[in-house]
């Protein structure tokens, strides 16, 4: 098979293109930039392209198929010829569909805990040698490929993620998997550029749990009131399987979770981690992995690349950065923090970063979110906004948002890395929270700090 990938530089794009080539297809591809680690995995495999740049003469009769990624536009010129020549053009999901669609496709949906949810999964099979194909959103331990393609392997195993599928596809990528078996994790409102109101978001969850193939099934977490409502107001014939945060305990910074075999101390932790880890549970039975195996497993996880990621570490304090970004997972991400180190100060930092959590009319639902963090900081730059094209938002409206009258505020990247390299380290515990770069924060120098530190 002949494919050419617009847009091959995107952290989902190339993975595909790389699964792709390992399973002996023909592959090709342009972008009008590709930046690391895109760049040195493609050209480590030959399919980094010679130039950047659009180049319509690389569309031809003889592609079997063209994808496009979310990168390019409606007028791209190698869409545009390829529409001409009447191409097969896909979307990412709609091909990941026609890869898997003879397998039993098994799929992680929600606002948030997708990628962790895949990752425990995809740790629980691996560490029992059960080999699955998969697309996962972000780089995991024990794991060379984001994206796994083959002949041989039963289920895949997919992120579901509700973002739009391609400049010509507006549907959600989740709409097109038709899972077999499913998982819905929590909703709180993102994407605030793509749907506009709370309602429409919603939508797009009972369209996925509906897009479940009859006969199939869907765990679901109960404790979010959104999700209990329209996986059991769902009338699609499948069967339903709830779940709920499991009993734990934490004992000197260690979360043990109890089983019928006794405490099993686990290495990751927080109430939505272990809600996390009993979705998983669930899934994981369905692929044949029993109870016992899977607790044998799931106790060496120690989490998904930039989720609760530790940056560095000595006797009297930890730092950890993490991926949260939604006011839901802001709160979530800083009470779990708090609650495993209950005695040691905690300091919060949130880069508000995305298109969501920079539109003043968005703000408001950040409300709470660090509460439960001794000393709040918010970083964010003006910069930032005016590339988003959206209208300024000042120190005043953050600190409103929030409601905290001791929040700390910066804008200038420097003032805010001279604040947390200035740090007095000694019994505390620092979260930093974006889906930035911390204004390019040298992790390497805080590492240097935190190890000087007694």
């Amino acid at each position: 098979m002949n494919v050419h990938f617009i847009a091959i530089g995107g952290a989902a794009m190339h993975n595909l293109a790389l699964a792709l080539h390992n399973k002996g297809m023909q592959v090709t591809g342009s972008d009008d930039t590709i930046f690391e680690p895109s760049k040195s995995r493609l050209n480590a495999a030959g399919l980094l392209p010679d130039s950047f740049g659009w180049y319509p003469e690389k569309i031809t009769q003889n592609l079997d198929a063209v994808v496009l990624g979310m990168h390019a536009k409606k007028d791209n010129p190698e869409l545009l010829k390829a529409q001409e020549l009447d191409l097969k053009i896909y979307s990412y999901p709609e091909f990941l569909y026609e890869q898997s669609k003879h397998k039993t496709r098994v799929v992680i949906g929600g606002s948030h805990g997708k990628t962790t949810i895949t990752a425990m999964i995809l740790h629980v099979l691996n560490y029992h040698d059960i080999e699955v194909d998969y697309m996962v959103g972000a780089q995991l331990d024990g794991f060379d490929v984001m994206v796994k393609l083959t002949d041989d392997a039963d289920f895949m195993v997919l992120e579901g993620d509700e973002y739009l599928s391609s400049p010509i596809d507006r549907r959600p990528k989740f709409h097109l998997y038709q899972p077999n078996i499913a998982l819905l994790s929590g909703i709180a409102w993102d994407h605030i550029n793509v749907f506009p109101t709370f309602e429409n978001y919603l939508e797009q969850f009972k369209i996925f749990v509906d897009s479940i193939t009859v006969g199939g099934s869907i765990s679901y977490n109960t404790e979010d009131l959104n999700v209990k409502t329209i996986v059991e107001q769902s009338a699609n014939q499948i069967r339903k399987f709830p779940y709920q945060t499991p009993e734990h305990t934490i004992v000197e910074g260690v979360t043990y979770l109890e089983t019928e075999e006794g405490p099993l101390p686990l290495e990751v932790f927080g109430a939505h981690n272990l809600n996390n880890l009993a979705g998983s549970k669930w899934i994981c039975q369905q692929m044949g992995v029993d109870e016992a195996d899977f607790y044998e497993a799931i106790s060496s996880f120690s989490g998904a690349s930039k989720r609760l990621e530790k940056v560095a570490e000595n006797k009297n304090c930890v730092v950890y950065k993490d991926f949260a970004h939604s006011p839901s997972k802001v709160k979530a991400t800083t009470e779990a923090v708090k609650s495993q180190f209950p005695t040691r100060e905690l300091i919060a930092c949130l880069e508000l970063h995305t298109y969501s959590s920079l539109n003043a009319d968005f703000l408001e639902h950040y409300k709470g979110s660090l509460d439960a963090a001794d000393k709040a900081v918010v970083f964010y730059s003006p910069h930032a906004v005016e590339i988003k094209k959206l209208e300024s938002v000042s120190k005043a409206q953050i600190a409103q948002a929030f409601e905290r009258d001791d929040l700390i505020i910066y804008t200038d990247p420097e003032d805010f890395k001279n604040y947390i390299t200035s740090l007095e380290y000694a019994q505390k515990t620092v979260l930093l929270m974006s889906s930035g770069s911390y204004g390019n924060l040298d992790f390497e120098a805080l590492k240097t700090t935190v190890s000087h530190t007694s």
